[in-house]
């Protein structure tokens, strides 16, 4: 008994060894995000929405394209493990090929970015000015992915601290850069939106030519880049084979989100207000949960490696209630706190701040629930990210967002009258369905993996 006590705090303390780095790096991205919204905000209102709607059309090309990348760190932590340095290159490398072939297909649309724009319905200046950030930002696509690529090398080596200081120092880069060229401050010119997107390009630049001088002087035994451009259809097949679900079911839940967010507009503009609170609030400690996913990753995929079942299942008992006791923690927070954490996002003098708090506040109690379900459906897609099952995860939860969630949170708000809680009720009712399916998935394909070996072996 002692000695499985100690194997899971084992299995703790690697967790936490490897996922703080990928918490902290992912709260250094949403800061950036948080940062290019601030600053726009305080530049002009028409550049703010502009730059909302051109992001969310860049983010939905590019969460599926970053599907390449992110099998990436299942299958080099599994070659890494044993000890194959030509596999991790192989791999590697198919998932910069498809990364840069995707990027280069679906930059071509958005050269007629203010047509799309204006054929679903957005205001004409708002088109523009979108179109005009678009042109910029376009160039950032393939810089991006590559981005997220060597970021799942690193972190299936365990390198992730590298990925938190990059992070870190991108992020402020990015806030100097966005305050300099939007207000034209310390002698620059001042380009507004034109700024803000010439920083966002700039960053990842920066952060391609850091990750790549890292890994060449600090890994140099893997060779990544040598040999670049020699095709390996064996591996390629096998990354896109492992990357297409893992980008779709990315597009299903931001898809998601993006509906939930279409249908709260229904209700009216207070509630859609209250609600895009509430989501940065989610999103904000949803950090936190992705970080742990990204470390159980990459924990299961050395354990396949090993073909280690007794470390696989302990190590993802051990992901899950790390991933549970952070999402009690915050719900408590949430539940105790609701009106003040709304506040930090309104303007003391705003006319509807009173019904604000009020509607944002049984939104942020509803979050509460949502903390915990939405934790373990993303912390299930990451173990069996880890195992490369990604095919019936994807139509899982694809199945729990759109058929049963969506839905779910329609008849809610609007069939029964609860309105805005009714519809985040419905989105926690599409994720804790996913989560015991997932989780389910995962218990199932766990016991597959054979033959059985030490539980020694953390």
């Amino acid at each position: 008994m002692q000695l499985i006590a100690q194997t899971y705090q084992d299995h703790s303390r690697a967790i936490w060894t490897l996922g703080m780095p990928l918490i902290l790096s992912n709260l250094a991205q949403f800061a950036i995000h948080i940062t290019d919204t601030v600053m726009l905000g305080w530049y002009d209102v028409t550049a703010l929405a502009a730059s909302t709607i051109a992001g969310t059309l860049f983010f939905v090309i590019f969460i599926v394209g970053a599907g390449f990348a992110q099998a990436v760190t299942p299958l080099v932590a599994a070659a890494a493990e044993e000890n194959d340095d030509v596999q991790v290159r192989r791999v590697t490398r198919m998932g910069l090929w498809l990364s840069i072939f995707y990027g280069l297909v679906v930059t071509i649309p958005f050269f007629w970015a203010e047509d799309i724009l204006i054929a679903i319905g957005q205001d004409a200046e708002v088109a523009g000015l979108a179109h005009i950030y678009l042109q910029i930002v376009i160039w950032q696509m393939i810089p991006a992915l590559i981005v997220m690529t060597l970021k799942a090398f690193l972190a299936a080596m365990e390198h992730t601290a590298i990925i938190l200081w990059a992070t870190i120092g991108t992020a402020v880069l990015n806030g100097f850069i966005n305050y300099a060229l939007i207000f034209g401050n310390w002698g620059m010119p001042e380009l507004g939106i034109k700024g803000a997107a010439i920083a966002s390009l700039t960053v990842n630049l920066i952060t391609v030519l850091i990750l790549v001088v890292y890994i060449t002087k600090v890994l140099p035994q893997f060779e990544l880049f040598k040999n670049f451009w020699r095709s390996d259809s064996e591996i390629l097949k096998r990354v896109f084979r492992l990357g297409w679900p893992i980008g779709l079911t990315s597009l299903a839940e931001g898809g998601l989100f993006s509906a939930s967010a279409v249908m709260m507009g229904w209700i009216g503009a207070i509630e859609l207000a209250a609600h895009g609170i509430a989501i940065q609030l989610a999103s904000l400690t949803f950090m936190v949960h992705i970080g742990f996913s990204q470390a159980a990753t990459v924990r299961a995929g050395r354990a396949l490696g090993r073909k280690d079942e007794i470390s696989l299942r302990r190590g993802g008992i051990t992901a899950i209630g790390m991933s549970a006791l952070f999402a009690v923690l915050t719900s408590i927070v949430f539940l105790a706190l609701p009106e003040t954490l709304v506040s930090l996002f309104i303007d003391p003098n705003e006319p509807e701040r009173a019904t604000l708090l009020r509607i944002g506040a049984s939104l942020i109690m509803v979050a509460a629930l949502f903390q915990l379900v939405d934790g373990l459906q993303v912390l299930a897609l990451g173990l069996l990210r880890g195992v490369q099952d990604t095919t019936v995860p994807m139509i899982m939860a694809t199945i729990s967002y759109w058929v049963i969630g969506l839905p779910a949170s329609y008849l809610l708000a609007f069939t029964f009258g609860l309105g805005g809680v009714g519809l985040w009720l419905g989105l926690v009712i599409g994720l804790a369905v996913a989560a015991v399916l997932l989780l389910w998935r995962f218990w199932g394909r766990s016991v597959k993996i054979v033959p059985r070996t030490s539980p020694q072996q953390v």
